[in-house]
């Protein structure tokens, strides 16, 4: 591991004390611990724990959130990971959406949310009357999003890739609830990656304090009355910390800090460290990796007490009636789910269902609302990966379901062609199948005489 900067070492030392920094120094030798999260959408906990092969110890501050051995358990190999049971997310990382208080039918912000972390998580709380927004200001770290989103299953959302300033515009007092987790100088991933420390430098503090800053300014005007907002960094420094909150602060008359559960080793705010002089500053809390089993983080919630005064202005996404195909109709007549015929949108050969609730947000760059459902092509309906991840053999009557260790499995995941036995095959028709792993879907492919040819997308294959 690389030296630490002088600058961040004498300025910790001023926070920790001689004596606690050298525990926060030793801490950065030991290992990582690896963890993930369990989609309650699609699995209980309490089931998942029985199905899954390895052994779970719970992160205390996040209900679904599990500690495995990466020695013994390669999570991200496992069918279970494809099927979107679980999301290997960083313990600490696990802290915001758990404690931003999401309740069903909310309409939700993710503003900074890839690589989806956070938004797959917020998604498990909003309902199906509820709406995400889930926004990344880069292309290429939306797509990444995209995919985790629909790994999980995601219907009711929208996927935005727009600055802070545009979306606020869009979006004039509109959400419940809006999370914050802010680019930042990245001291709290000092053990995860060498890379975060030899690209420290004070400037680079005083360069993301900027940027938040600047994230904060917009989301005070999308927040709705009597909303609340979760902000969060993975950095030490009062700069990007308190600071930030101070100045979030400032900008309403009407914001608060709220409280949020407390657990051992969490660390108070402290208005010492940043010469601020912020009320209640030690209702946010610091993660620190010499006190707590994970990576360093800081979190804050931040209440609105002032009143709504009404209905938002923000117009609700209609899309234009579309006479769904035959070939559409008898694809739809195979699932046992209602969908709102109203409710789909044809744009070009693609097919979506965008949920009740979709916002408008038009001149936006939207790269995902609601549910792609398939493409119409000449004479024929493909059904989408993000399709299948929302369905199940209660949902789909025609299934393969697969046992873990089934050899088939992993030869799906990889793109091959899968046999059928005469066994298995009995009562199913020819054409689309869904194969799932003990009874959690990965995808389609598309069965013809004993033989099933894969339809797993080629983006998603295993490696």
């Amino acid at each position: 591991m690389a030296d630490l900067p002088q600058a961040f070492a004498d300025r910790m030392i001023s926070m920790l004390g001689e004596e606690e920094f050298e525990l926060y120094k030793a801490s950065l030798q030991k290992g990582l611990r690896h963890a993930l999260r369990v989609n309650t959408n699609k699995i209980s906990v309490s089931d998942f724990v029985k199905l899954c092969p390895a052994f779970l110890t719970p992160v205390p501050w996040c209900m679904n959130g599990f500690y495995y051995d990466e020695d013994k358990f390669a999570a991200s190999k496992h069918p279970f990971y494809y099927a979107g049971l679980y999301y290997l997310q960083e313990p600490s990382a696990m802290l915001p959406a758990s404690v931003l208080p999401v309740e069903g039918g909310d309409k939700v912000l993710d503003i900074c949310a890839a690589p989806g972390g956070k938004s797959t998580e917020l998604l498990q709380h909003i309902g199906k009357t509820g709406y995400l927004v889930s926004n990344d200001i880069s292309a290429s770290r939306a797509k990444a999003l995209l995919k985790n989103l629909e790994v999980f299953g995601a219907e009711n959302m929208l996927l935005t890739c727009e600055s802070p300033d545009r979306i606020s515009s869009a979006f004039p007092e509109y959400f419940d609830k809006i999370l914050i987790d802010a680019p930042c100088s990245g001291e709290g991933m000092f053990r995860k990656s060498s890379s975060m420390i030899t690209a420290w430098s004070d400037d680079r503090v005083k360069e993301f304090s900027d940027i938040q800053k600047s994230i904060l300014r917009e989301m005070v005007k999308a927040l709705k009355p009597g909303g609340k907002i979760l902000y969060s960094t993975c950095t030490f420094n009062a700069y990007e910390d308190e600071q930030s909150v101070e100045y979030l602060l400032s900008l309403d008359d009407n914001l608060s800090i709220d409280e949020f559960p407390d657990h051992s080793g969490f660390v108070p705010g402290n208005n010492s460290w940043g010469n601020t002089s912020v009320k209640d500053i030690e209702k946010t809390k610091h993660l620190f990796p010499h006190k707590i089993e994970g990576e360093g983080h800081f979190v804050s919630l931040i209440k609105s007490n002032a009143e709504a005064d009404g209905a938002s202005g923000v117009p609700g996404f209609f899309p234009k009636k579309v006479k769904l195909s035959e070939e559409i109709t008898d694809f739809l007549g195979h699932i046992n789910k209602k969908y709102d015929p109203g409710r789909f949108e044809l744009l070009g050969e693609r097919l979506f269902y965008v949920p009740e609730g979709c916002p408008e947000a038009a001149g936006l760059r939207i790269l995902r609302r609601g549910l792609l459902f398939g493409e119409q092509k000449k004479k024929r309906f493909e059904p989408s990966q993000a399709l299948a991840m929302t369905l199940g053999p209660d949902t789909f009557d025609n299934c393969l379901v697969l046992s873990a260790d089934d050899i088939r499995v992993t030869k799906y995941l990889h793109g091959e062609t899968i046999d059928i036995s005469a066994e298995e095959a009995g009562g199913k028709s020819n054409g689309y199948i869904l194969i799932c792993v003990e009874g959690y879907s990965l995808g389609f492919g598309k069965l013809s005489q004993g033989v099933i040819k894969n339809k797993y997308l080629p983006g998603w294959r295993m490696m």
